[in-house]
This record gives C-alpha cells, structure tokens and sequence, in this order.
C-alpha cells in the first residue's frame, strides 16, 4: 500500500456514516484520496459520522443503495477509480426483527451497486464488503476458508452469503471478458471488529463499554461463543490493499473472495472478552449473563486469513488486549471531552499508517 497511488485517487464509499464506513473515510482522506460517500442519515445518538465530523474534507451525500436512480448519479457525479461498498443493514438480531429489510438492503442493495458500476465508465475497483458469516457453519469445521461452501442461519449470514453470489454472478455476466476494459471486483469477510466510536446496540463491546460507563453489570448473551475478535483498523488495511492489488497490472487476478481475520489468538470466548474489557476498565466494572431467550446465534466462528498473507502480504497486526486497551481508551477520552475525529487520527497513526509507503 502506497501514498503515491493513493494521493488525489478519487473513491466512493456507501455506508461512510456507520461505524466501519467512518473509518475507512478518516484513513483515506488521511491518505490524500478524493473520497465521496453515500448512505443513510447515521442510526445512533451519539455516532461516529457526526462526532467526528467524517463529512469533512470529503463530498457526503444522504441516499439510499434501495434509490438505484440517485445511487447511479451520485457514482456518476464523482466518477470514482476505486469504490468500496459497505453500505448494509450490519446486525443479526435487527434482521430478525427486519428480514425483508435486511435483504433488500443487503442483496439488492449490492446488486444495485454493481449495476450502477455498469453505467459508469472509469470505476478499475470495486471491494464490497460482506462478513464472516457468510459461511454455512458447520461444527466439523476448525477454521472457514475463501472456498467453503458459502450458507447461513439467520437473515443476516444468509444475506451476506447472498450477496456473495450476487457479485459472482456480476462478475462472470459482465466482466468476464478480459479483452474488454473491465473493473476488478472483489468480497472481503472479516471478523468481529471493535474499535473507538461504535455506539451500536447488541454489539459486546460497544455494550460492556455503556455498562461500564453508567456503573452497572453488563448483560451478556452465549458467553461460550467465540468469535474472530479484531480492531476495526486490522480488516480495513486488507481492503485498502486489496484494492490497491485490484487497480493495478492484472487485477483480475484478485478478483475473488478475501478473508481478513485476526490471528489464532484472537480468537476468544464471549467470556472471555467481557472478562479482559473489565479488568482494563476497572472501577469494579462487571459483567453477568443475560439468561433470557435469544434467537439462534452460531457457536463458534474462525477464519482462516492464509490467502491474504501469501498473496496480498496481509496479515492482522493489532492483538486482542491492544484493541480492547484502545476501543476503551478512546470512549473514556471522548467522554473526558477529546475531540474524535482527533482521537482517531491518533490511532490510525499508531495502528495502520506504518504498514504505509510512500
């Protein structure tokens, strides 16, 4: 990954008023890219877009990825080289309650970004982001690798696994033809990511933290799940170069389905993570399960992150303590009255910018 490819490029991000979204913008502009953003008004009070002002020093505009219309003509407006789709309904138990929700923002949502990218001449990459529980989980399995069988339990895992097929289906209809100019499009799953300024509901940490804060015991559910836990700037670092590999000589050839997931050690039980968030927050904070009934969640879930290193030089850097230390640091530091857009440039600096080039 390079300043130098970087500087000036013009991207397109959906979703940059959540939570991950946000990231991603803060981390481009820092790289110098033009970066335009589409998606909903943000969901939460507080939130990541408008605490730290994500909309500054790039193009934000309010839509939905269901307006394929305004959709297509915000893309064509910019005319973006690289667009990163992250734009989704992201919670498992929301889509529960929303199922058709869920799939039209998810499924179709995606579809209609990719047909907006076919009307639009100029885009070299696409990397639309999915998640990890795109699998069919199955028990037998250590560890999911980029060609398991793709499936789901819940409207959330299986939408995400249909989108999947969606961008394959994309990509061998209208972009399998090598002899014609033609974006690179790829998926990226990673793993469950925490990081400073996620305010979401039914999240572990963003709920310990709120717990933590008010002085009561957090309700925690299926304590015995593990989950690929990793900081929020580990998985993006993946997207960036990935879509770096994807613009450059025969990105055709990374054009497929990318796992970005924490190392082995990351990989812990719910218990776990609510035991060391604890210890590092002090102040007596504490946590117990929550013994009421929940709708199906999958037991354990593990990704295997090989292609990524061998092919793309990827690797997880941020170990499952560090990220704990800086998702709190960060909460306790905004409340205390940091600024969060100045927090953030912090950890970027501290966390991905050294994997950078110039």
């Amino acid at each position: 990954m390079t300043t130098a490819f970087w500087m000036g490029r013009r991207v397109f991000v959906t979703g940059h008023t959540g939570f991950k979204g946000g990231w991603l913008c803060i981390w481009l502009q820092r790289l110098g890219a033009d970066v335009a953003g589409y998606a909903l008004a943000p969901l939460t009070r507080p939130n990541l877009f408008e605490a730290a002002n994500i909309h500054q020093g790039m193009k934000s505009n309010v839509g939905d990825v269901g307006d394929v219309a305004q959709l297509t003509a915000q893309i064509h407006e910019h005319k973006p080289e690289v667009i990163f789709h992250l734009a989704a309904q992201p919670l498992v138990r929301r889509s529960y309650e929303a199922p058709l929700e869920t799939y039209a923002t998810n499924v179709l949502g995606t579809a209609n970004v990719l047909d907006a990218v076919r009307a639009t001449e100029g885009v070299r990459a696409v990397v639309v982001v999915t998640s990890d529980k795109c699998y069919d989980l199955r028990p037998r399995r250590e560890r999911y690798r980029e060609d398991d069988a793709l499936g789901g339990h819940d409207p959330y895992s299986t939408s995400k696994a249909a989108a999947e097929f969606v961008v394959a289906g994309y990509r061998a209809s209208f972009w399998g033809d090598k002899s014609v100019a033609a974006p690179a499009v790829a998926t990226a799953r990673s793993g469950n990511v925490i990081g400073g300024g996620d305010w979401s509901t039914d999240r572990l940490v963003p709920d310990l933290i709120a717990a933590f804060s008010r002085g009561h015991a957090a309700h925690v559910r299926e304590p015995d799940a593990i989950r690929p836990w990793q900081h929020v700037l580990d998985p993006i670092r993946g997207y960036v170069c990935l879509a770096q590999r994807l613009c450059e000589d025969d990105g055709a050839r990374f054009a497929e389905a990318w796992n970005f997931g924490p190392p082995a050690s990351n990989e812990q039980r719910v218990a776990d993570v609510a035991d060391e968030a604890a210890k590092i927050w002090g102040a007596k904070a504490g946590w117990q399960r929550d013994t009421s009934e929940h709708p199906h969640e999958a037991k354990s879930l593990r990704l295997d992150s090989s292609k990524a290193a061998g092919r793309l030089g990827w690797q997880a850097q941020i170990s499952l303590r560090g990220a704990l230390e800086h998702t709190i640091t960060w909460h306790r530091q905004f409340a205390a009255g940091a600024d969060a857009r100045t927090l953030m440039i912090a950890d970027i600096d501290a966390l991905a910018m050294h994997a950078v080039r110039s």
